[in-house]
């Protein structure tokens, strides 16, 4: 099978520059004996390759080109097959763009690159190439720190509930996850999450009911939820508790018992974020969108959660207009090493900005996962790099320090 892997990547301040003629010499040999062509363009400063060749030479050697300590920063623009290759010679061509002029660096990659072949200018790996020559998006080039630069410091210690309340929890329990802004070191909110007694999931919470019996049990669990904030001593921080979009429709009165509720333990409607997420069909839109404005009335926020992951993300977006997303792990993953996700996350952050709805970024387990969203304009975090889910209590945060 014909695979194409197309990154790009930053050259280390410490590597001089005349070792590339060495380099692309070796990686000639090592490309003509996989059946591989290499076409490399640099700038002075940034790296970018088009590899082509049978599937697993192509990934082989491209695994290597993850591991050269060389260069850093590297991400991945394109993956892709077909039928035929698009570059001829095998080996490796350097283009250096400070010798070449922008309006003629394409046509001397296509004269020397390929042979027989022609490209054309709507072939998407060329429009990569050309990208790159133009300088179109090198404002998205973000050079973020290696993951050792920082340490993550905790200041205080985890908070949890006496052993007599602890003793009195039944059906369910909570586990707390702070959302914070790292650079600034706030706690921005907490979320809780439903957990069983022993500290199940909340699919296996809810496992034990059935039918619209789940949604009951979803609205009548956040009782419990308020009483273990309040008792651990929220202050006034905002707190987060998921709810499905149905149990607003489906349970009679849901919006008044939630707030009943908040009041009873002492919070108020402006300091709790309701949460729900795309991935549950909404089939009576009309109604959630009635009990959606009560919240809004009253002073609850709305987020959607796992953004991104379901079908309905920017139909959501446009009907409901919540004051906060929350991007799914999904998407967050490996963030810095993926081209694809980067420019899904800018037209998101850039739509939510337009719109003043604040982005979250939930899963981030990573160090550069953080650094990356951070250069792109992301502020507020969840994710066991800071913090894991603290059961019945609040856990301790590790802070960002450079070392």
């Amino acid at each position: 099978m014909l695979t194409t892997i197309i990154y790009r990547s930053h050259l280390h301040d410490n590597v001089p520059i005349k070792t590339l003629e060495d380099m692309v010499a070796k990686a000639n040999n090592k490309n003509q004996s996989s059946d591989v062509t290499g076409i490399l363009l640099f700038d002075g400063r940034h790296f970018f390759q088009l590899l082509e060749g049978p599937r697993e030479a192509v990934q082989n050697i491209y695994d290597r080109i993850c591991a050269d300590a060389r260069h850093h920063n590297l991400v991945e623009l394109m993956h892709d097959f077909a039928p035929t290759r698009r570059f001829g010679n095998l080996g490796m061509e350097l283009f250096d763009l400070r010798e070449h002029d922008k309006a003629t660096v394409l046509q001397a990659v296509l004269d020397k690159g390929t042979s027989r072949y022609q490209l054309t200018y709507d072939d998407r790996a060329l429009q990569f190439l050309r990208t790159f020559v133009i300088a179109r998006d090198k404002e998205n080039y973000f050079e973020i720190p290696a993951a050792n630069t920082w340490e993550f410091i905790a200041d205080e210690p985890a908070r949890t509930l006496q052993d007599d309340i602890m003793a009195s929890l039944q059906d369910c329990h909570f586990a707390f996850q702070p959302i914070i802004d790292p650079f600034a070191r706030r706690v921005a909110s907490y979320e809780a999450l439903i957990r069983t007694p022993n500290g199940g999931s909340p699919s296996e919470y809810f496992s034990d009911f059935g039918g619209e019996a789940i949604y009951h049990a979803d609205i009548q669990s956040k009782k419990l939820a308020f009483q273990l904030a309040s008792a651990l001593g929220i202050g006034d921080h905002s707190l987060s508790i998921n709810l499905l979009p149905m149990s607003l429709v489906t349970v009679p009165n849901a919006v008044e018992f939630l707030l009943a509720e908040i009041e009873a333990n002492g919070l108020v409607p402006e300091q709790v974020i309701v949460e729900v997420t795309e991935n549950e069909i909404i089939s009576k839109a009309d109604e959630f969108a009635a009990e959606v404005r009560k919240l809004k009335a009253a002073g609850i926020s709305l987020a959607l959660d796992d953004f991104g992951a379901g079908f309905a993300g920017l139909s959501l977006l446009s009907k409901f207009q919540p004051d906060k997303i929350k991007i799914d792990r999904e998407i967050i993953s490996n963030v810095h090493k993926s081209g694809p996700k980067q420019a899904i996350l800018h037209a998101i952050i850039k739509c939510c900005s337009s719109l003043e709805i604040a982005v979250i970024a939930e899963g981030v387990e990573q160090a550069e996962e953080w650094m990356w969203l951070e250069a792109a304009g992301v502020s507020q975090f969840q994710g066991y790099l800071f913090a894991h889910p603290q059961l019945n209590g609040l856990p301790a945060i590790a802070w960002p320090e450079i070392k």
